[in-house]
C-alpha cells in the first residue's frame, strides 16, 4: 500500500504531490524549487528581464512590481508610467501672474512676458517697436514669444515649426535667426 508521505510528514516547504512509492514537490508561481528538490526559493524576475517594467522593476517574496520616478503614475498595466500634468491637475505653485508649464516629471513657472524698451506689450505674448519712435529705426518690429515642448525620442533631424514671412508690408525684409539657447547646436534653420 502506498504511503501518502504528504499527509503522514509532508517534507515540501510549500506543495507536496503524492507518488507510487515517493513523493514531489513543487512551488508557487513565482518561486523555483531549489537543489534539494524540496525548499522552493524566491525567483527574482527583475534579473530575467529589463523590459518587465518601464521604469523600475521591484522584486517581491514569489512576485515583482513596478515602480515610477517622482512626477509619474503607473498604468493600469501596471508596468508603464505616464507623467502627470501638474498644470492640469492644478497640483503647483506659480503665482497668478506666471504660466504653468509641464515638463516630463515636473513643472516650470513661466514669468509672464516682459517687453524691454523701446517695446510695448501689445498682448501676453506679443512685443512691438512703434514705427514713429526712432529707436526703432534698425529694430524688428515686433517680437513674438512662444513656448512650446518638443517630445522626447523623435526621430532627427525633425521639422520642429514653421515660421513664414508675410507680404502685408510692402519692403520689409525678414531676418530668421535662433538668438539663444543653441549653444551645443543641436537645432538649425533651414
Amino acid at each position: 500500500i502506498d504511503v501518502n508521505e504528504c499527509t503522514s510528514e509532508n517534507p515540501c516547504t510549500q506543495t507536496c504531490v503524492n507518488t507510487y512509492g515517493s513523493f514531489l514537490c513543487r512551488c508557487e508561481p513565482g518561486y523555483e524549487l531549489e537543489a534539494d528538490g524540496v525548499n522552493c526559493s524566491d525567483m527574482d524576475e527583475c534579473s530575467f528581464s529589463e523590459f518587465l517594467c518601464q521604469h523600475e522593476c521591484v522584486n517581491s517574496p514569489g512576485s515583482y512590481y513596478c515602480i515610477c520616478p517622482s512626477g509619474y503614475n503607473l498604468l493600469d498595466d501596471s508596468r508603464s508610467c505616464q507623467d502627470i500634468n501638474e498644470c492640469e491637475t492644478r497640483n503647483f505653485t506659480c503665482t497668478p501672474q506666471q504660466t504653468c508649464f509641464n515638463i516630463p516629471g515636473e513643472y516650470k513657472c513661466l514669468d509672464p512676458v516682459r517687453c524691454e524698451d523701446p517695446y510695448i506689450q501689445i498682448n501676453e505674448n506679443r512685443c512691438m517697436c512703434p514705427a514713429e519712435n526712432a529707436g526703432c529705426r534698425d529694430q524688428p518690429f515686433t517680437i513674438l514669444y512662444r513656448v512650446m515642448d518638443m517630445v522626447s525620442g523623435r526621430s532627427v533631424p525633425s521639422d520642429i515649426f514653421q515660421m513664414q514671412a508675410t507680404t502685408r508690408y510692402p519692403g520689409a525684409y525678414y531676418i530668421f535667426q535662433i538668438k539663444s539657447g543653441n549653444e551645443g547646436r543641436e537645432f538649425y534653420m533651414r
